[in-house]
């Protein structure tokens, strides 16, 4: 695997694929720049060799457009105040504009190029602006994981046309790395905890990760369908009827694997899906009618910390209760300050999955697990035993 430390860009340009859809408000402002600061690394590499660096991004979903709304532009002082450069900007990605602003690129510079969307052939991966992106530098550098499950041009195809000159950025290499510490070389016991509403959502990954793991938390709204497949009484919680059979089937192929499935045992329940409904803790398998389950209960907790403080490798995707509502919000915390315990006494702890990486970020746990993943949908295909055809595309395979 080639990461951007085999090569020295002295004198180079380096085409990095960045992930910079960041949100903004109504003034263009970015309102959160995790992903411009988790590229930053990469960038600076670049520049501290003595070359030069060409960025390039998607900014929403323009259709092949160009939408004044979703330029580049609008980022670029802030990418200039987090990498510390002043960041040019060109008002395409590809043709003469791109080329003659690439051209005039000095080392220690950075060019920011404009929405590769505004073009229809970044989505269809289409070869021929593919070919026209990789005029823009003489290295390919992939940086975005949360675009590396998806085949378009800037992603994958580009890396063609860079058979020896191409790698994984900082980012995207660590975000393999902690893919890989879960799923194939992680210490012993491994540890998936998922949560979430759906058992739907989350089947290919419960499927993957039985020949991977030693224990599984089953936490969230997915319970019910459990507890309501082994005859339990949920009352109105949140339950896929049509998923039990599958749901019997997911704990018997765990137990033929030897991986134990802990779910919870009691429940905070509510009379109504509110934050000010009331509430009270049942058996999560004597829920009356009527009420629903909406966060783990007392015991529950105890049981997921005991489980959480012994494992050596720890996955962690969805909360475990409605966390958006703070009455609700117990269980994922404490499951939260249990996996931090756990990383501070040597364990080895990813976060993925959108409602996990908001909750952790919400309640302050980001910095205290080892790898929060920034890619929502590629870090699932990945749990899933999806090869990403951006990462494919890199490795040559």
């Amino acid at each position: 695997m080639k990461t951007i430390d085999d090569f020295n860009f002295k004198d180079k340009k380096a085409l990095i694929r960045v992930d910079f859809n960041v949100p903004l408000d109504d003034s263009f402002e970015v309102t959160d720049t995790n992903r411009i600061e988790a590229a930053k690394p990469t960038i600076i590499k670049v520049l501290e060799d003595g070359g030069s660096a060409v960025l390039m991004s998607h900014l929403g979903r323009p259709g092949g457009e160009i939408d004044p709304d979703l330029s580049m532009e609008h980022i670029a002082d802030t990418v200039s105040d987090i990498i510390g450069v002043k960041v040019k900007f060109v008002d395409d990605c590809v043709g003469k504009s791109a080329e003659d602003a690439v051209a005039g690129l000095r080392p220690g510079e950075v060019l920011l190029l404009e929405n590769l969307r505004f073009h229809e052939g970044e989505k269809s991966g289409d070869a021929d602006f593919a070919e026209q992106l990789s005029k823009l530098g003489e290295i390919y550098v992939n940086d975005a994981f949360g675009t590396a499950h998806r085949a378009h041009a800037s992603t994958t195809v580009v890396a063609s046309f860079f058979p020896d000159n191409k790698c994984f950025g900082y980012l995207l290499a660590k975000e393999i790395e902690a893919i890989e510490k879960v799923m194939d070389t992680g210490e012993k016991p491994v540890l998936a905890i998922l949560g979430g509403a759906k058992v739907s959502s989350k089947i290919t990954i419960i499927e993957n990760i039985l020949d991977k793991v030693d224990h599984l938390i089953i936490g969230g709204g997915m319970t019910y369908t459990f507890i309501k497949a082994k005859g339990g009484q949920i009352g109105d919680s949140i339950c896929e009827d049509d998923k039990m059979d599958l749901a019997m089937d997911i704990l018997k192929q765990a137990k033929n694997k030897n991986v134990e499935v802990h779910l919870p045992v009691d429940v905070l329940a509510a009379d109504d899906f509110a934050n000010d409904a009331e509430t009270k803790v049942v058996d999560v398998d004597k829920i009356p009618d009527g009420w629903q389950g909406l966060d783990a209960g007392p015991r529950t907790l105890e049981n997921f910390k005991e489980t959480i403080l012994k494992a050596k490798t720890i996955l962690w995707n969805g909360p475990v209760g409605v966390f958006e509502m703070e009455n609700f919000a117990k269980g994922t915390i404490a499951v939260g300050k249990a996996i931090d315990e756990a990383t501070q006494n040597g364990a080895f702890s990813l976060v993925g999955g959108g409602d996990s990486v908001a909750a952790v970020k919400q309640f302050g746990f980001d910095d205290k697990v080892s790898y929060v993943s920034t890619g929502g949908g590629a870090m699932l295909e990945s749990l899933e035993g999806k090869t990403l055809p951006g990462i494919a595309a890199i490795k040559g395979q």
